[in-house]
């Protein structure tokens, strides 16, 4: 049985680089060796203070606001045909520039969006001849769903000589590759109306090669995080108008996990709505209806699902990882991970299916430096206690790492203020 999830950038998406090494790299030969991703952060005054403002600032908690000079302009969603006037600004970041040529970009955010206001999110890469791609818009998010609120949604049909748009990642086209990239928000709100505010802005470039960095368990430390375990088969056929019902809602469920492991999952009251009789896990129902794409049709859009965690007062955002041993970090800092993953049956043991885009929850690592996963597929059974598994490491790095699958794609999702891990690489890929 094939459990679609998540669609995945095919290898010729993914041009390959230099086979990794089988060994952890000393901090010393990462430079040489260490998979090319680089994300960059902007979350406080200094950090947006190095992008341009038009009609916005920032505030005094660091955040991105609106200013006086607003400018006006009438949009018609194209979901609805519905036209309303908005007050806008914007914010561009300055350029970033990489120190290889990267073949994938993935934007996310943390936005407060009030009724009737939202975020529009843009990406531009430049190619290694000097030329610019057209911006991209990546997402026109909201964080509601009521009639006066634009519809959550990425856009489809964009691209150019040098790249296109999949869902949420810009993929160079053809031999082209980025050597720079750099992310534009939009600010929106009805005239009269409550603004929004963007309290971090995240951008990820990388070339995913087509091998996976295997990892000597050389510092692998036994742990296993108390996430709850949710199962994504007792929602089946619940809500179909959001990606079909349970049976889909492997991010969103891994998504309402995590929240409660933090204890930031909605409240009785916001789950009111959820009336499936026998439901005990509406934050589930909750989760996929504030992830889901209405472009995409579905709920495993990757920075929708940290843009709605990020409403529970997380910092949260996209990015990928190496190798399992900057995951073993994480999780020793007590930050259980969302990854995404892909594999046929035989691919990886105990799994009992098969998918060919998938969400789940490191939680921990035996002594052996096997992985401990919340997997919310619950070998297909609508049990929550059976969501809790343990995959060979060998056998998850294949699943995970490499191009043609996510080539490590990550979701972080921890408190502000909680202490992440130090970053390992001379590139960092988190922050």
């Amino acid at each position: 049985m094939t459990l679609a999830r998540r669609r995945f950038l095919g290898a010729a998406a993914t041009a390959a680089v230099a086979t990794a090494s089988a060994t952890v790299v000393p901090r010393d030969a990462e430079a040489a060796s260490w998979r090319p991703i680089r994300a960059f952060v902007v979350d406080n005054a200094a950090r947006w203070n190095t992008g341009t403002f038009t009609a916005l600032g920032v505030d005094a908690r660091g955040g991105l606001v609106q200013r006086s000079g607003l400018r006006r302009t009438v949009f018609r969603d194209p979901h609805t045909g519905i036209a309303r006037p908005y007050d806008y600004g914007w914010w561009t970041s300055s350029t970033y520039e990489l120190d290889f040529g990267a073949t994938q970009v993935i934007a996310s955010w943390d936005a407060t969006t009030p009724r009737g206001a939202y975020v529009d999110v843009a990406v531009q890469a430049r190619t290694a001849s000097g030329a610019w791609t057209r911006w991209y818009v990546v997402a026109r998010w909201g964080q509601g769903d009521t009639s006066a609120d634009l519809t959550r949604a990425s856009v489809a049909g964009q691209q150019d000589a040098y790249g296109t748009v999949q869902t949420d990642t810009l993929v160079a086209r053809g031999s082209h590759a980025f050597t720079a990239v750099r992310f534009r928000f939009m600010l929106l709100k009805a005239p009269g109306g409550a603004a929004p505010r963007v309290g971090l802005g995240a951008i990820m470039a990388s070339r995913v090669p087509n091998t996976p960095e295997v990892t000597n368990r050389v510092w692998t430390h036994p742990l296993n995080l108390p996430v709850p375990t949710y199962s994504q088969e007792r929602h089946k056929g619940h809500y179909p108008q959001w990606d079909g019902g349970g049976e889909a809602w492997c991010s969103a469920t891994s998504t309402a996990m995590v929240l409660d492991y933090w204890g930031r999952g909605p409240s009785r009251t916001e789950t009111a709505w959820v009336t499936q009789p026998g439901e005990s896990r509406p934050q589930v129902d909750h989760a996929a209806r504030y992830c889901y794409d209405h472009q995409y049709r579905g709920t495993g859009n990757w920075p929708f699902n940290t843009a709605h965690a990020s409403t529970r007062g997380l910092r949260c955002y996209v990015t990928r990882l190496r190798n399992l041993r900057e995951a073993e970090m994480f999780v020793n800092a007590g930050v259980p991970l969302i990854v995404s993953v892909s594999f046929a049956s035989s691919e990886l043991d105990g799994a009992g299916y098969s998918t060919n885009g998938h969400l789940l929850v490191i939680v921990g690592f035996t002594p052996a430096g096997h992985v401990i996963c919340n997997d919310p597929a619950s070998h297909l059974r609508p049990d929550d206690g059976q969501v809790r598994f343990t995959y060979n490491r060998r056998q998850f790095e294949k699943v995970w790492l490499p191009s043609g699958r996510s080539g490590g794609l990550t979701y972080v999702i921890a408190p502000w203020g909680h202490r992440l891990p130090t970053a390992l690489s001379y590139e960092p890929n988190w922050l």
